[in-house]
């Protein structure tokens, strides 16, 4: 028993954020194997704290991580809170840290200089690097239902959570709805975006490995709506350029980029600078008789909160006893960690950057 890793549950501080990595009925799996669980209160997380109390976990203030014991792992979803500047702590998140987004550097100094790291969620991957725990499908989903929704004129704003019988009730009022096209049609996130264009009445078309390597600008552009599903790890040919949208006899009207990866030389839709919110989710980059808007949230399934955390829960929760375990997927996520932190000194020495894979 002492092997297992004792897990911090944070509350997350994006407003907009209600999702857990880790739901109740998962959560008492663990404890049931011997692993110790603390679960800060939120105001926001779809699931009560009193589930997790049932479940065997012990509870802590919103936002007391900072002050949990520096053999616990703290376990999130989205970014930390800007302070405290140091990390002492061993945090589990998505930290968008590894291909040069914007506060990269910031964020990985903030870990160096409290001796604390990043496992990285996006980075848990099996040997062939495969992902053991995604929020892919229904990011593609929500991001593709957003732009149908967007695109009949009955899209709510400011945004909300859902249950997923509201959501397909609203995609399915008013059928149809322009032409569609999936990049990374059959990746987790393409799946799920073809799902809700289905569910909408649109029929999509699916684009993957080949249709991407020989892009068709001309093609891509003759559809009302697209959706990019699609994650690199070095820069590509990009799929979209501000040139492009001033082309003339343009028919795409909404751009939805599920990846966000704004700011990084990884971005295949740079096209914007800036993420959109749950306020103002559409933001419009053409105007006139061709009008262009684009949907860029990077916290898609929290829309649907319930049935996300459920399914990401249901994956990540076998790997986490496993935590520091020196031949588990964590170690390749801790070598991922200082090669990234390697990098980044590099690169303010004005030396050659240590590459990340």
């Amino acid at each position: 028993m002492s092997d297992l890793p004792r897990l911090w549950l944070r509350h997350e501080s994006r407003p907009t954020e209600r999702r857990a990595p880790l739901v109740p009925s998962d959560a008492a799996r663990l404890v049931s194997q011997g692993v110790p669980i603390t679960v800060e209160e939120s105001p926001q997380r779809v699931f009560p704290l009193a589930e997790y109390v049932r479940a065997g976990c012990a509870t802590a203030p919103a936002g007391s991580w900072t002050r949990a014991p520096e053999d616990h792992h703290v376990l999130g979803l989205k970014e930390l809170p800007p302070q405290p500047g140091p990390l002492h702590h061993r945090h589990v998140y998505f930290g968008h840290a590894y291909k040069g987004q914007q506060g990269a550097r910031e964020l990985l100094g903030r870990f160096t200089s409290g001796g604390g790291a990043l496992l990285d969620l996006e980075y848990l991957t099996d040997d062939d690097g495969r992902r053991l725990a995604a929020f892919g499908y229904w990011a593609g989903y929500l991001g593709a239902a957003l732009a149908v929704l967007h695109r009949r004129g009955t899209l709510r704003t400011p945004l909300r959570s859902l249950e997923r019988t509201e959501l397909d009730a609203l995609l399915r009022e008013g059928r149809g709805g322009g032409t569609a096209l999936v990049i990374g049609a059959l990746g987790r996130s393409g799946r799920g975006a073809c799902d809700a264009l289905e569910t909408a009445g649109i029929e999509p078309v699916r684009w993957d490995l080949a249709e991407t390597r020989a892009l068709d600008h001309d093609a891509l552009l003759d559809h009302d709506i697209l959706v990019n599903t699609v994650l690199v790890t070095r820069p590509v040919r990009p799929f979209l350029t501000p040139e492009d949208l001033d082309t003339q006899g343009r028919r795409l009207s909404v751009v939805v980029d599920v990846t966000c990866d704004v700011g990084s030389d990884c971005n295949v839709l740079p096209i914007y600078d800036a993420v959109t919110d749950w306020t103002h989710p559409v933001r419009r980059l053409r105007e006139g008789d061709r009008p262009l808007d684009l949907i860029a949230l990077d916290n898609l399934p929290s829309l649907l909160p319930t049935e996300a955390s459920r399914s990401f829960s249901a994956e990540l929760w076998p790997h986490l006893p496993d935590l520091g375990a020196d031949s588990s997927p964590w170690s390749r996520c801790l070598r991922l960690f200082g090669e990234a932190v390697a990098r980044e000194a590099a690169g303010a020495d004005g030396e050659e950057n240590v590459r990340v894979r």
